[in-house]
């Protein structure tokens, strides 16, 4: 099916065009992502595909029965209302249920909840439920009766996006999703669990993202934005840069031969006036195109990092059975560790364990309940905080960076101003004067790291430092700190910057247990798949003890290599077939015992609760088992 088709679209905010003239189709099924410098248009794009905000020319046709959805960086909602009360905003019946339910659920309400197992069973809302539960849980969500008014930026964006995913997964057969850079503020676990997902519910897709695992789990194809103009390609990101490069130097060589021919005509055009009326019009015509073609400018312009790094002493940092809690919940418990000169450490672990009271610690922000930390007296952190710029005032930019210094010594032992050193970080003399508050996100982060940069720091602390920039100036400042002599430390749910730069990984567990685990992140979770493994067969093993039956050969098919798939059965899978053809009518039965049961009305709250969960539980356990089904029956006997 034919969603979105447009044609010669263009938008431009003042003088300075965003995109002109570009056309493009979308169909059911694609997955797309989209990709530019800040500022260049993206978000625009998407607003003007959702409707809020008009293209200045061009025709733009949506099928009528595609509904648009679409994820912003910034959510609104009624401040007015619950959490509750704007995750389930549509007006449904089966929705209007799941609302009740939920909030029957966490207000531990017995008497309602009996009423609506009821009305649940008689809308078939419990596979919705089942759903809408994993989602909730997933994102940690739980206090529903919050105001979202008193969310922070995290929670307000995990909300934006439950109550979006819930919305496609309640109608999305013809819907066609937009999300710009949905990863923010959510940990790996949450982006891992969200790649599955989007895979699973088989959406029309269209996403901005600077995460680029996650560009390649969930898209087939990438178009960018650049000088007013769109380009596609497919495949993923590492084809993309390929294919780009290609082209770059394809447009290099074109504008190489026009600058010849252009030389050519010049002379031509310069030569008397009266020679010149006797000479084709067509010919005059054709020179203004070979004049533009051959002053064309392709500008890849990056950011360029050649600072200067304070000389770094043999001492960096010692961290000598180092104790802090939170009242009853443990941060570091005797945590021992020198830094070494050059370190690159990436900090992992679940959101409230402690990654940023740790990195407080190391720079004596905040004290340790006991042990010993020993600074070195070279060291200088450069704290690149989620935080984002402390701005005391509104003033502009050159200003504010002029408040830092005037100039900036560069590793070769010349100086910039600032002025200057702004220009590297592609601030051009017109942007120097706007005032802070009218920057991007990413302009803003851009502004952050130079402001850091001027202190010539030695140990570089960066948390979360990959949000709201952009790809090209991800690649660059990745390979600033690829080259980077001092220390470096990493917060980062960028999965792909983090293994392009840590070394080792200081993994916070809970509990006040730090893992030193020496790989990068991908390493890492290989490593948990791989003892997750060994565990499962260990468990398998020791169960299968317990019950008197051999083992042998459990082992014999655990540590050979996977045989190729067969076309038919083995005895195995027959086996399997035939117990899964009576436990899903046994599943099927219990869940109407259990439903018929919760709808009297005469069971306690606990008893009620235990029943919900167990019934959920089946469903989940049902879909597993009816999947598995249809995989063994399409094999055949």
């Amino acid at each position: 099916m034919h969603y979105v088709s447009a044609e010669g679209l263009t938008k431009s905010y003042g003088i300075n065009p965003l995109f002109k003239n570009i056309s493009f189709h979308i169909n059911e099924g694609d997955k797309i992502s989209l990709i530019a410098r800040n500022g260049v248009g993206k978000s625009t794009l998407l607003r003007i595909l959702e409707g809020s905000e008009k293209a200045d020319e061009g025709k733009l046709f949506i099928h009528k029965d595609v509904t648009v959805a679409l994820f912003e960086q910034d959510p609104k909602f009624d401040e007015t209302k619950t959490v509750l009360e704007n995750i389930f905003h549509t007006n449904h019946p089966v929705m209007n249920v799941i609302r009740e339910y939920e909030m029957a659920s966490e207000s531990e309400d017995g008497e309602a909840l009996a009423e609506l197992f009821g009305k649940m069973d008689d809308l078939n809302a419990w596979d919705f439920e089942v759903k809408v539960k994993q989602i909730l849980t997933k994102l940690n969500i739980h206090h529903l009766q919050q105001a979202v008014s008193d969310l922070s930026g995290g929670q307000r964006k995990r909300v934006a996006l439950a109550k979006t995913l819930i919305d496609i997964g309640f109608d999305h057969k013809h819907t066609l999703l937009m999300m710009d850079e949905p990863t923010n503020h959510l940990d790996v676990e949450m982006i891992e669990w969200l790649e599955n997902y989007l895979n699973q519910e088989n959406v029309t897709l269209l996403l901005v993202t600077h995460d680029r695992y996650f560009l390649d789990a969930v898209s087939e194809e990438i178009w960018e934005l650049e000088r007013e103009n769109m380009y596609v390609y497919r495949g993923d990101y590492e084809n993309y840069m390929e294919k780009k490069a290609a082209r770059i130097e394809s447009e290099l060589s074109s504008i190489d031969k026009a600058k010849n021919q252009y030389r050519k005509e010049l002379e031509w055009m310069r030569k008397q006036p009266k020679a010149r009326t006797t000479k084709s019009k067509s010919r005059q015509d054709n020179f203004y195109e070979v004049e533009a073609r051959a002053k064309q400018r392709i500008e890849d312009a990056s950011i360029q990092l050649q600072v200067k790094m304070s000389r770094l002493g043999g001492k960096i940092v010692e961290m000598k059975k180092v104790y802090k809690s939170y009242g009853d919940l443990p941060i570091l418990k005797a945590f021992d560790y020198t830094f070494s000169k050059g370190e690159r450490i990436g900090i992992i672990g679940k959101n409230g364990v402690g990654k940023s009271t740790f990195m407080n610690m190391l720079q004596e922000i905040e004290p340790a309940d006991s042990g010993k930390i020993n600074v070195g007296d070279t060291v200088i952190f450069g704290n690149f905080s989620q935080q984002g710029l402390v701005i005391k005032e509104n003033i502009r930019v050159i200003e504010y960076v002029k408040t830092f210094a005037e100039h900036f010594p560069l590793a070769d032992g010349s100086s910039l101003s600032a002025a200057q050193f702004l220009e590297l970080f592609l601030f051009t003399p017109d942007k120097q004067y706007t005032y802070l508050n009218s920057l991007s996100g990413g302009e803003k982060k851009r502004l952050q790291l130079l402001t850091i940069l001027f202190t010539n720091p030695n140990f570089l602390i960066l948390d979360e430092p990959t949000n709201d920039l952009d790809l090209p100036t991800l690649g660059v400042l990745e390979n600033f700190l690829n080259d980077y002599q001092g220390c470096v430390m990493i917060v980062s749910h960028d999965r792909y910057f983090m293994d392009r730069l840590v070394d080792h990984l200081f993994v916070f567990e809970g509990e006040g247990e730090v893992r030193d685990f020496p790989g990068n992140y991908t390493q890492y979770r290989l490593w948990l798949k791989d003892n997750e493994k060994r565990e499962n067969k260990w468990d398998d093993l020791e169960s299968r003890k317990s019950k008197g039956e051999t083992t042998e050969a459990v082992v014999t098919v655990s540590d050979t290599k996977t045989e190729p798939a067969k076309k038919k059965m083995n005895f195995k899978e027959k086996r399997e077939f035939e117990a899964l053809e009576k436990e899903i009518p046994a599943l099927e039965a219990e869940k109407k015992a259990i439903t018929e049961k919760m709808s009297t009305g005469n069971l306690g709250f606990e008893e009620l609760q235990k029943l919900s969960d167990r019934l959920i539980g089946i469903v989940q356990l049902m879909e597993g088992k009816e999947l598995r089904w249809l995989e063994l029956s399409e094999m055949g006997m």
